[in-house]
C-alpha cells in the first residue's frame, strides 16, 4: 500500500521535470543567435509504477528526467563536412586561377600579345630602312620588351607559388592545432559524462573544430562508448573517438593527437626547375614532436593522394600542379654504375615524348630523385638525345647504392594544371621561339657584311651577369640545348643590346645595306612557323590563356554549385539541431503550464494533509 504522502512525491517530480524544461528552454533562447549551438531538450520518462495489492494493482510513481541532451543528427553533419571539403578545395584553386589570369592577361600596354605587336611593326619599319641604326635600336628595344614581359610574369607565378606554399604551412599548423584542442575536449568530456551527465555544450565545441577541420581536409569521425572489460553490461559513460583526414592518416585517438609538420626542401633538393626555394614536404609526426627534433624519424604524409581534400589539395594542386607531366623512368639492370672516385652514375630510360624534347624539360640542374622506395640527391645530369638519361648522385649524402631495375621519379605527378604548368609553358615557348629567331639571325648578315650574331639568351645563375653562348645553347652534351633558357633568365643578347648594328638583316653578303633579306625570314617565321602547341609565335598568348580561362571558369562553377549546396545544408541542418523562437516561445508556455500545474498539485495536497493532521487528529 502507497503512503499518504505519495501524492506529493508524484507532483514533487513533475516540479523538478517542469523546472528542468524551463531551464533548457531559457538556455535555447539565450542561445538562440551563437554559432555551432546545438539546440537541447529534456528527456523524461515515467518512474517505474509502484505495484500495491489493491483492487487496481499499481501506481504510477510520477516522472523521471533522464538528460538533458543535444538535438543533432550525424546525417546532416557528414553531408556539411564533405561539402565543406570539395568547397575549400575549389575556393583555393578558384582564387589563385583568378590571380594567373591576371598575370597573363593582356592590358592593351604592357601585354604579350600588344608587346607582340609592337616588334612586329618595330620590324617592318627595319625592313623599310635596314641601313638605319634607329630603326634598329627600336627593334631591338621592343625584343627586350618581350623578354622583360616575361621576366616579370616569372617572378609573379613564382611569388605566388610562394605564398601558396606559406598558406599550406598554415593548413598544416591548424590542423595540428585543432587535434590538440580536441583532443583536450575528449579528455573534458569523458570526466563529465562518466558521472551521468551529458557535456552538451563541449560537443558543440567539437563540433564546431571537425566542420573547420573538414575545409582544410577531409575528415572522416567515428564515436563508440569504451567497455569495461571486467564488467561489459556496465555502461562507463566514456566514449572513444577518433579523428582520420586525409583518407588514412589517423589524427585523433581520444586523448593522443598526431601533427602535420612541414619541412623545408634544402636548396639542392629541389624537384623541379621552376620551383621556389624552400617548399615544403608535409611529415607526419607524433604530439611530442618540436622543432629541432630530427625530422628523419618523421613519416611522409603523401602529396600524390587524391583524398587528401579541402584547402590543402587545392593548395598543393596550385603549387604543384604539373599536368601529369614530371620525371620518371626505369633505371635498367647494370644502369648504376659505381666509378672508381666513389662516385656513381644511374641511368634512367623514360618513355613519355615530353620527356624527350628539350623545350619541355623541368628538371632542375641539381635535386632530388626517387629510385625504388629511397630518396638520393644528384649533381648533374645528362641527356642523349634519345631515350635515356645519366644522373651523378652526390656522393656525401650516398648511405648506399642504388639497385637497378626500379622505378625511377624526379617530384610526382599532380594531374591539375597549377603554377608548375604555367611556369613550363611559357619556357617551352621562349626556348622553341629563341631557337628560331637564333637559327635565322646567325646565318645571315649585318648592314655592314658582317657575320648575324645570335639575338635571344639567358642569363647564367652565376651571380656574375655572364649570358649562355649560342655554342653553349646549342650543344646538346653538354647543356642540354635551349633546356637552361625560361622565363626567369631570358634576355636579348648583350651584343645586340650594346650594339643594335649588329642585327643580322641581310640574306646575301653581297648585297647593299638595305637588303632586308634575312628580316623577312623572320617575318615569315612569326607569321607561318608552328612554334608552340601547333600555333605561330604571337598566338602565345591564346593558347595559355585559353587554359587558365577553362580553369578559372571550372573553379569558379564549382565553387558556386559548392556554395549553393553548403547554403541548403545549412539551413537543413539548422532546422533540425538550431533555435526557432517561436518554438521555444510555445515551449516556455507549455513547461510553464506544467510547473503551475504541479505547484497547484502540491498546494491541493498541503491542504489535504493539513486537514488529515489538524482537523481529523491523525
Amino acid at each position: 500500500m502507497t503512503s499518504q504522502f505519495f501524492g506529493l512525491n508524484i507532483a514533487a517530480s513533475g516540479l523538478r521535470a517542469a523546472n528542468a524544461a524551463l531551464n533548457t528552454t531559457a538556455n535555447n533562447i539565450s542561445n538562440a543567435n551563437t554559432d555551432g549551438y546545438s539546440r537541447q531538450k529534456v528527456s523524461q520518462e515515467a518512474t517505474d509504477a509502484l505495484r500495491v495489492f489493491a483492487t487496481y494493482g499499481c501506481a504510477g510513481a510520477g516522472v523521471d528526467t533522464i538528460a538533458i541532451e543535444r538535438v543533432r543528427d550525424s546525417f546532416y553533419d557528414n553531408k556539411f563536412r564533405q561539402n565543406e571539403t570539395l568547397l575549400g578545395n575549389v575556393q583555393q584553386k578558384n582564387y589563385y586561377n583568378g590571380l594567373i589570369e591576371q598575370y597573363l592577361n593582356d592590358d592593351g600596354s604592357t601585354g604579350f600579345s600588344t608587346l607582340f605587336n609592337k616588334m612586329e611593326a618595330a620590324l617592318e619599319s627595319v625592313r623599310t630602312a635596314a641601313g638605319t641604326t634607329e630603326t634598329k635600336s627600336a627593334y631591338v628595344s621592343s625584343l627586350k620588351s618581350i623578354t622583360e614581359y616575361f621576366n616579370n610574369v616569372y617572378t609573379s607565378l613564382q611569388n605566388e607559388q610562394a605564398d601558396v606554399n606559406a598558406e599550406i604551412k598554415l593548413c598544416a599548423d591548424r590542423v595540428s592545432a585543432i587535434a590538440q584542442e580536441v583532443a583536450s575536449i575528449n579528455k573534458q568530456i569523458n570526466i563529465i559524462e562518466m558521472t551521468g551527465s551529458k557535456a552538451n555544450e563541449l560537443r558543440d565545441k567539437r563540433d564546431m573544430l571537425v566542420d573547420d577541420l573538414s575545409k582544410i581536409i577531409s575528415v572522416e569521425v567515428k564515436e563508440s562508448p569504451i567497455v569495461d572489460e571486467s564488467q561489459p553490461d556496465r555502461d562507463t559513460g566514456a566514449t572513444r573517438y577518433q579523428i582520420w583526414v586525409g583518407g588514412s592518416y589517423e589524427l585523433v585517438d581520444t586523448y593522443e593527437y598526431r601533427q602535420m609538420i612541414c619541412v623545408s626542401r634544402s636548396d639542392d633538393g629541389a624537384t623541379g626547375q621552376n620551383d621556389v626555394k624552400g617548399l615544403f614536404d608535409i611529415k607526419w609526426g607524433t604530439a611530442n614532436y618540436k622543432d629541432g627534433d630530427n625530422v628523419n624519424e618523421l613519416s611522409d604524409f603523401a602529396l600524390d593522394s587524391q583524398l587528401i581534400g579541402g584547402e590543402l589539395q587545392g593548395l598543393l594542386a596550385m603549387r604543384d600542379g604539373n599536368n601529369a607531366h614530371y620525371f620518371h623512368g626505369k633505371a635498367p639492370e647494370g644502369g648504376v654504375i659505381q666509378r672508381p672516385d666513389g662516385s656513381v652514375l644511374v641511368k634512367v630510360n623514360v618513355d613519355s615524348d615530353y620527356l624527350k624534347d628539350m623545350n619541355k624539360c623541368t628538371i632542375p640542374a641539381d635535386g632530388t630523385i626517387k629510385i625504388g622506395a629511397k630518396t638520393y640527391k644528384y649533381d648533374s645530369w645528362d641527356y642523349d638525345g634519345d631515350s635515356t638519361y645519366t644522373f651523378e648522385i652526390d656522393s656525401t649524402t650516398l648511405s648506399s647504392i642504388p639497385d637497378g631495375g626500379k622505378n625511377v621519379s624526379i617530384g610526382y605527378s599532380n594531374s591539375y594544371q597549377g603554377i608548375p604548368y604555367y611556369m613550363a609553358q611559357m619556357n617551352e615557348w621562349i626556348r622553341q621561339f629563341s631557337s628560331e629567331v637564333n637559327n635565322i639571325m646567325t646565318t645571315g648578315y649585318t648592314s655592314d657584311s658582317l657575320n648575324g650574331v645570335f639575338a635571344l639568351s639567358g642569363s647564367m645563375d652565376t651571380g656574375t651577369g655572364a649570358e649562355y653562348s649560342f655554342e653553349q645553347l646549342t650543344t646538346l652534351s653538354e647543356n642540354k640545348g635551349y633546356y637552361n633558357l625560361r622565363g626567369g633568365n631570358f634576355t636579348v643578347s648583350s651584343v645586340l643590346l650594346e650594339n643594335s648594328d649588329r642585327l643580322a638583316t641581310k640574306a646575301d653578303i653581297t648585297e647593299g645595306e638595305s637588303e632586308f633579306g634575312n628580316l623577312t625570314k623572320l617575318k615569315d617565321m612569326f607569321k607561318t612557323e608552328k612554334v608552340f602547341r601547333g600555333a605561330t609565335s604571337g598566338e602565345f598568348l591564346t593558347k595559355v590563356l585559353a587554359d587558365i580561362a577553362l580553369n578559372k571558369a571550372n573553379s569558379q562553377t564549382l565553387e558556386d554549385t559548392y556554395t549553393s549546396l553548403e547554403n541548403t545544408i545549412s539551413n537543413q541542418r539548422l532546422s533540425d539541431t538550431g533555435v526557432d523562437e517561436d518554438e521555444e516561445a510555445a515551449n516556455l508556455v507549455k513547461f510553464q503550464n506544467a510547473y503551475t500545474l504541479s505547484s497547484k498539485m502540491i498546494s491541493t495536497l498541503t491542504e489535504i494533509y493539513d486537514r488529515l493532521i489538524l482537523q481529523t487528529g491523525v
